[in-house]
């Protein structure tokens, strides 16, 4: 089935533009495909993926005359995974100095690997895109928002990787290939980690601590890791899009935590899948961590999608009092609960927080008005 991606629209209107087209995101959330569906009825392109050997080698010795002889009439080059291709920033570069009538188009599933590369020498030069896996607002327009409601149980236990939601019945053996081969094999290549295991097992540690504060050092006793290198795994989970940290919001109390992360997953099949817990949410002990997880991601796929420079957090006082989510966007502070059971809807905003922040309006998301949050 084929399920319409909103970018598809921001992207097309940029092809000829005479800037790269960089798109990032973990591999199988469906960057090849989206390009495909676009480029379908065009002529003139050149695919290239920067996972193939040749590819690599093509690139560490091209000039700008080899490339012109390569790419010929088309007058489109995609460069898939590239990433993996050494320097690769520098020959964008060259390619969209010397070849000004090519529209380049690049992806990459890990951003730490390809900012590095690209950013500096393509300053001015592209625009870069985040792409994750499918959104409640992509499936809502795809089938119905009753519909989606409706599978929200669902989503909280496999996620919404595209191929999982394009393969109902067969999601277990969908999300064990993805786990295996995307989180494994892929990111275990990169950065020179020396301990594959222990990344296995810090992935597992997070998976059961998302939602609440994270210790770098407790983790690292927990695994046999120091602190240091548990923070540049950390980093290397966050850059190649299966996590994503959120701070503490501070600004009025003393005793509001200042430094303090939480660790969330961007998809909720991933993280069940790592952790071998795939069971309905019927049956859940952590069903409400679960429903936290999913609106703070969907919200923030929502924001990046739209362009919004909103910023996010949590909140939590050294009493323990404690907000799921605040938002500021244009000076406008929001605050947020998440509540998987509808009867505790009418959940009270602590007191402390709003004798300090009297004019933040607070609401309690539930799967009842979910839409109004994530839409």
């Amino acid at each position: 089935m084929m399920i319409t991606r909103i970018l598809e629209s921001h992207i097309n209107s940029l092809i000829g533009s005479g800037k790269a087209i960089v798109i990032m995101g973990a591999r199988q959330v469906g960057k090849s495909t989206l390009l495909y569906t676009l480029l379908a009825s065009r002529d003139n392109i050149m695919w290239m993926n920067g996972d193939e050997p040749d590819i690599q080698q093509l690139f560490s010795q091209i000039t700008s005359t080899r490339i012109r002889t390569l790419i010929g009439n088309n007058r489109i080059l995609v460069i898939d995974e590239a990433q993996r291709i050494p320097d690769i920033g520098l020959r964008l570069k060259l390619i969209i100095d010397q070849v000004k009538d090519v529209q380049v188009i690049a992806t990459g599933s890990s951003s730490f690997e390809l900012a590095n590369k690209v950013n500096e020498p393509l300053t001015g030069r592209k625009r870069e895109f985040r792409m994750y896996p499918l959104t409640f607002s992509e499936m809502v327009s795809h089938s119905n928002l009753l519909e989606e409601l409706r599978l929200l149980p669902h989503r909280l236990v496999y996620g919404y990787y595209p191929e999982v939601v394009c393969s109902p019945g067969n999601e277990r053996i969908v999300l064990k290939e993805l786990t295996d081969s995307y989180l494994y094999r892929d990111i275990l290549s990169l950065d020179g980690i020396s301990k594959p295991d222990k990344l296995t097992r810090l992935l597992q540690a997070l998976a059961f601590q998302i939602g609440n504060q994270v210790s770098y050092n407790e983790i690292g006793q927990l695994i046999g890791l120091d602190p240091k290198t548990v923070e540049r795994y950390v980093d290397i989970l966050e850059k190649s899009y299966v996590i994503f940290r959120l701070g503490s919001f501070s600004r009025n109390l003393r005793n509001e935590l200042k430094s303090s992360r939480k660790i969330y997953f961007w998809d909720l099949g991933i993280r069940n899948a790592v952790i071998g817990n795939l069971t309905q949410i019927e049956s859940r002990t952590d069903t409400g961590t679960l429903w936290e997880n999913y609106c703070i991601a969907e919200r923030l796929k929502h924001l990046s999608y739209q362009g919004s420079f909103a910023h996010s957090w949590f909140w939590r006082t050294q009493q323990q009092k404690e907000i799921d989510y605040i938002e500021e966007d244009e000076g406008q502070l929001s605050a947020y609960e998440f509540k998987w059971n509808d009867h505790k809807a009418n959940t009270r905003c602590p007191a402390s927080f709003t004798t300090a922040y009297p004019s933040v309006p607070f609401r309690v998301i539930t799967p009842h008005n979910v839409d109004e949050f994530i839409l």
